[in-house]
């Protein structure tokens, strides 16, 4: 999840000897970069002995999502796979150490055995098969996976992380597929850290990802591992989430250049049918026209993240405020989607204060509040706004209902949405799950209670 353009954002099993046949291997090692060697897991571990593979399904009744004719309407698993200490703060908690702030320093400062143990008993339990049903039951078709590079198994060491959730990846494929949900896997932390931010697995103001073409030949290899193992069971890879390419020279064009080798990547390895998807960089929509488009490029998507809560102009805003910007979000995004790739809003919320628990990072405050360091501005009192749902008056979640109505609209202006999250120990505001129990989102994702915000 974003963390915004400001300063603040840089503070905070299985043989990949199989990545190709042949000719692929050829095809990938004269772009630069070569396969893994084969890595094995230990068999008491994960919820299947070993990691089963795309052979394990059925796939032959699956059908690939038609972008053309349905929209995408689905929900970010966050904080499974990689952590963030505000959506399970209590993991954090847990440690009794205040500079564990990130899952690179939960692996570098707490007992190996312990932690292990720890974060299986998470990976087997914050998401369930239940929750796929209830995203079903909601109407909701799609889910985004995010996915550290620490968890993908390879020969190469990702010390101080802690590998081993693949295979409960894996099976969490398996629940997607059979409760017809289509899924976006989403590399959401890369080797060197693409962008400083906790959720890229590291919190910290010096990201090299894009510095160090080592890192970037790696997250290609990884990329492929993917496209080939589980391939079959996804209907699209996200390259990198949220590169920094406000970061300046060299990061635009060796992120330009990635999305184009994972392109190649994924065509050589898993053909035609897996979805591409990039991301703006934060550059805007704009800077990638026609890029990776047809005839030179095929079944691509741009992934684009909205938030007005990161920096303090949004967060003057008046409710009203809120909805009107939000009503601006859909024609640059359809004119865009019309005349390059298909679009999506792959990240936003109905959040309009930073109050939940280390939103921007453990130990840091909010600005919402003035309790974040340097904050001169202070806007109100978090109560009422974030936290427990029992604390939300009924304005409040009235207003929840028209922004989550009129961001859904703009998404579906394009090809879709995926809210971010499904869930959150804490942070209620956050949680698509809590919103559907409290009333603010609709159990059916097309229903609209004020259709006419936007004019």
């Amino acid at each position: 999840m974003a963390r915004s353009l400001l300063p603040l954002l840089l503070l905070s099993l299985l043989s990949s000897s199989r990545l190709c046949e042949a000719a692929q291997k050829c095809r990938l090692r004269q772009r630069g970069f070569t396969a893994q060697a084969p890595f094995q897991t230990s068999p008491a571990r994960g919820p299947t002995a070993t990691a089963p593979g795309v052979g394990s399904f059925n796939s032959s009744d699956w059908q690939p999502f038609n972008y053309t004719s349905t929209k995408v309407r689905g929900v970010n698993l966050g904080g499974w796979f990689v952590l963030e200490p505000w959506i399970t703060p209590s993991i954090f908690q847990a440690t009794n150490n205040v500079n564990i702030v990130d899952e690179w320093t939960l692996g570098q400062l707490t007992d190996y055995n312990t932690t292990q143990q720890m974060l299986e008993t998470h990976w087997a339990t914050w998401y369930t098969e239940d929750d796929f049903v209830a995203m079903r039951d909601a109407g909701l078709n799609f889910a985004r996976i995010p996915l550290g590079y620490w968890s993908i198994p390879t020969n190469d060491s990702v010390a101080p992380y802690h590998p081993g959730a693949y295979p409960f990846f894996v099976q969490a494929l398996g629940w997607a597929r059979k409760h017809a949900i289509h899924v976006i896997v989403d590399l959401h932390g890369a080797p060197g850290s693409q962008n400083g931010y906790d959720n890229s697995g590291q919190r910290t103001s010096n990201p090299v990802w894009g510095l160090n073409p080592q890192n970037v030949t790696r997250t290609l290899d990884l990329i492929g591992f993917l496209a080939k193992d589980v391939g079959g069971m996804m209907d699209a890879i996200e390259l990198l989430n949220e590169p920094s390419g406000f970061l300046g020279p060299p990061w635009p064009d060796t992120i330009r250049n990635f999305w184009q080798s994972g392109y190649d990547v994924v065509r050589d390895v898993a053909g035609a049918n897996v979805t591409v998807v990039i991301e703006d960089a934060f550059l805007g929509v704009q800077s990638w026209q026609g890029f990776l488009t047809e005839p030179s490029a095929s079944n691509t998507l741009m992934d684009v993240h909205e938030y007005q809560i990161f920096n303090d102009t949004q967060l003057a805003f008046t409710w009203a405020q809120h909805i009107s910007s939000a009503c601006t979000l859909g024609p640059p995004l359809s004119t865009f989607s019309a005349s390059n790739i298909w679009t999506i809003i792959g990240e936003w919320s109905i959040a309009i204060t930073d109050c939940a628990l280390w939103l921007n990072g453990r130990g840091v405050g909010a600005r919402w509040d003035g309790t974040i360091s340097g904050q001169s501005q202070v806007f109100g009192n978090c109560t009422g706004l974030s936290g427990n749902a029992t604390t939300f008056s009924a304005a409040y979640k009235t207003f929840l209902r028209q922004y989550w109505e009129v961001q859904v609209d703009a998404g579906e202006t394009a090809q879709g949405w995926i809210f971010w999250t499904w869930k959150t120990e804490s942070a209620d505001e956050w949680s698509y799950e809590k919103g559907l129990q409290g009333g603010w989102i609709p159990q059916d994702p097309s229903e609209r209670l004020y259709p006419k915000l936007c004019g």
